[in-house]
């Protein structure tokens, strides 16, 4: 079993990554929500791309303030398999939507996971660098008055992206590090004057699975994210319970998002329930996140639902989180 004393090692490590102030990332590439709860984990960290026993599809739509127009919704479509024993590939699609602005992009992955213990056992390190192709586009054919800042009706501009992760996985012990952005390409969207190319994310994910001989598996997590460029900082705090049926695996999570910025008026809060189901190869789930709070962007919630598919599955090993093992 992973050893308490290193948990509370690296537990410390995350604290201080979390409440360190620095200084600081303006808008993001892919946004990041909770749908890496819905075996999704690939969507925030490359180096999840081929690190369990089954290759992965899964499909997500997001919709923001529900009733209100031009609400912001996002739309991703995710692969990710290995290939042989130590390579991992991936691949996401993704639609985001956010009034008159739009971005669409392609993002590659290639990882590589080594074992530092037996096959058959988990105790693997890995890695994973994404490159990520992206089209921004605003459309400004609606305006009732012309916006003299954008000449012109629509227009799009491509860009690209780098990410870079590594994990590492000890039994139901899980631990990601990733940097979003690091090397992005400039953009001028609006004019000639190229935007900040400081657009870099840093995120920490520490979890725990545990209780395998027992009817119920919990799995709490707790993801920490820095923007660098503004310095804000966010933490989520995650729980999930498994319950294996005859041919099924129904499952339950609760997330509270919890901004650290220091912020004199009101710090940004979520908190979102998950339900999902497993029953066989399949997988589909649904969110529901929540402002919380006393200044609140709209009283609407936000819906996701998650669709997914294993394939080229492999037998499980002996011990692991559920993104090593997959249900079924």
């Amino acid at each position: 079993m992973f050893k308490v004393g290193r948990f509370t090692y690296l537990f410390l490590i995350f604290l201080f990554f979390v409440l360190n102030p620095s200084p600081v990332s303006a808008q993001e590439t892919l946004p990041i929500y909770t749908d890496y709860l819905s075996d999704n984990v690939y969507l925030v960290h490359p180096s999840a791309a081929g690190i369990g026993n089954c290759g992965k599809i899964r499909f997500t739509g997001r919709n923001q303030w529900s009733g209100v127009d031009n609400a912001p919704e996002l739309q991703t479509l995710s692969f990710h398999t290995r290939l042989g024993y130590k390579n991992g590939i991936g691949a996401i699609l993704f639609n985001d939507k956010n009034g008159y602005h739009s971005q669409q992009g392609l993002q590659l992955t290639y990882a590589y996971h080594i074992e530092l213990g037996r096959i058959d056992d988990v105790n693997q390190l890995s890695f994973g660098l994404s490159f990520m192709m992206i089209q921004n586009s605003v459309d400004e054919s609606s305006f009732v008055i012309p916006d003299p800042v954008i000449s012109q009706i629509v227009q799009s501009r491509n860009y690209f992206n780098t990410d870079f992760g590594m994990a590492y996985h000890n039994q139901g012990f899980s631990s990601y590090f990733t940097v979003k952005n690091l090397l992005l390409t400039a953009r001028d969207l609006y004019d000639d004057t190229y935007e900040p190319l400081n657009l870099r994310r840093y995120l920490l994910t520490l979890g725990y699975y545990f209780g395998q001989d027992n009817a119920v598996q919990f799995e709490p997590s707790i993801m920490g994210q820095l923007i660098e460029r503004t310095g804000e900082k966010f933490v989520d705090f995650n729980v999930k319970a498994y319950k294996t049926l005859d041919n099924a695996q129904i499952w339950a999570g609760l997330s509270y998002r919890q901004g650290f910025d220091g912020n004199t008026i009101e710090e940004l809060r979520y908190l979102s329930p998950i339900v999902g189901v497993n029953f066989k190869k399949f997988m589909v789930s649904y969110t529901y996140t929540k402002q919380t709070g006393d200044l609140l962007f709209d009283d609407a919630g936000y819906h996701q639902i998650s669709l997914g598919f294993n394939l080229l599955c492999k037998p499980q090993r002996a011990a692991g989180c559920p993104n090593i093992n997959a249900s079924f």
